[in-house]
């Protein structure tokens, strides 16, 4: 198993800042679960959502646009249920950093490995689409699932901090995934591909893309025209990838359930786009199954079509 990325260095102070945060962060993580929700609770939601007021407007935009069948009483319900899951989201990023295997396959679970195992047996690798849904850092202890022939792996985007994205590098190895960043991806896939080892990676790819990286609009949550990332279809197409979507559920407080579902086995030949237009129907329906669940504070539609040909007449 390879190591980690690290992709920014820390300077001698940095480096000390990072030894304090983890030596903070530590006897925090190694509380009970039910301590952290009551931080959640009494502590965290009243200051996100109460004082701060933590992107509001964005989310009550995104849910009224998003769902115009429902009153606003619901929504109001909705908008308040995403700011507690938020904020559980936070402490249970934060208790994986101490987390032992043993509890986070109790509290993470997939249904469908003997898809992935077939398809490693067979020596294929996998695309995995999964979205800002549930817990997607709890995603990365999918190894405690399967045995180390198959390479896991997850796609990251670099944080401006170097001090936090070396925090949330090891937090997301911790079960033995590695990290593998936007700029390296290509490189990662050709090198397993020539050692002849399958692996599995992990693209969240419900994001924004910037101006330049729009090449299709899809429709999204009752919003008829939505940028969508093309990118990863293009990587698993041009490396023949099975292509699988993580459907996730809440089952409980702390606990989740996450079944693999088989988009495309062979993705050479699909047509151009039809794997991205397939995810976000999954990943539409998987919203509306429990729409408090999603990233709502995500300002998803801030680019519109009209200013997208503004931008390429500027830009011709």
């Amino acid at each position: 198993m390879h190591a980690p990325t690290i992709s920014q260095p820390l300077n001698f102070g940095q480096r000390l800042l990072y030894g304090l945060v983890c030596a903070l962060i530590w006897p925090l993580s190694a509380l009970p679960l039910r301590i952290h929700y009551l931080f959640s609770d009494l502590v965290l939601f009243p200051l996100v959502f109460h004082v701060a007021g933590y992107r509001r407007r964005i989310v009550q935009k995104n849910l009224r646009d998003s769902f115009p069948e429902k009153g606003e009483a619901e929504l109001k319900q909705i908008e308040r249920s995403f700011y507690h899951w938020f904020c559980d989201y936070i402490v249970e990023t934060i208790k994986l950093f101490s987390m032992s295997r043993r509890e986070m396959r109790r509290r993470m679970t997939f249904e469908g490995t003997e898809l992935v195992e077939r398809l490693a047996a067979e020596g294929r690798s996998i695309g995995l689409y999964l979205g800002h849904y549930c817990n997607w850092e709890w995603v990365s202890s999918m190894p405690v699932w399967f045995d180390q022939t198959l390479a896991m792996s997850q796609v990251y985007h670099v944080l401006e901090s170097p001090v936090m994205d070396h925090l949330m590098l090891h937090i997301r190895a911790r079960m033995g995934s590695e990290n593998v960043s936007m700029q390296e991806i290509l490189r990662y896939i050709i090198g397993k591909q020539r050692d002849k080892q399958p692996f599995m990676t992990g693209f969240i790819a419900d994001q924004t893309p910037m101006w330049n990286s729009i090449h299709l609009w899809l429709p999204l949550l009752n919003h008829p025209e939505t940028p969508v990332f093309t990118g990863t279809e293009r990587l698993i197409k041009r490396f023949d990838l099975a292509a699988i979507y993580l459907d996730i559920r809440r089952v409980r407080r702390g606990h989740y359930a996450a079944r693999l579902v088989l988009m495309e086995e062979h993705t050479k030949q699909v047509p151009d786009f039809q794997l991205t237009e397939h995810y976000f129907q999954l990943l539409e329906t998987t919203i509306r199954r429990q729409p408090e669940l999603w990233l709502w504070s995500h300002n998803r539609w801030k680019r519109t079509r009209e200013e997208y040909e503004h931008w390429l007449h500027a830009n011709d």
